[in-house]
């Protein structure tokens, strides 16, 4: 299997509906892109300052299959019409699980 983890922090001037648009439209990639085969978002629980404030895990069959979902254009939608406005910082890594 091969994983996908993406962090986020948002900027400080990003409402909370915003944040909220990001998690909804995000959500909607796994029935558009069939080569997800487990995708899990959620906001930081805020237990431990200095976090990121949000996560994406996503698992694919293979690295082909990842590049389908990071260049698909739905996503790739996401990212430019919602996520990129309210981005402060973000951090990710594939790797083999």
């Amino acid at each position: 299997m091969f994983r996908h983890v993406v962090l986020l922090a948002w900027t400080d001037e990003a409402t909370s509906e915003q944040k909220a648009e990001v998690a909804a439209q995000l959500s909607k990639l796994p029935g558009v892109i069939p080569e997800i085969r487990q995708y899990v978002i959620g906001a930081d629980a805020g237990v431990n300052q200095g976090n990121h404030d949000f996560a994406v895990v996503a698992d694919f069959d293979s690295a082909e299959d990842y590049v389908v979902y990071r260049d698909h254009p739905a996503h790739q939608e996401i990212i430019a019409t919602h996520t990129r406005p309210i981005l402060g910082a973000r951090a990710a890594v594939q790797y083999w699980a």
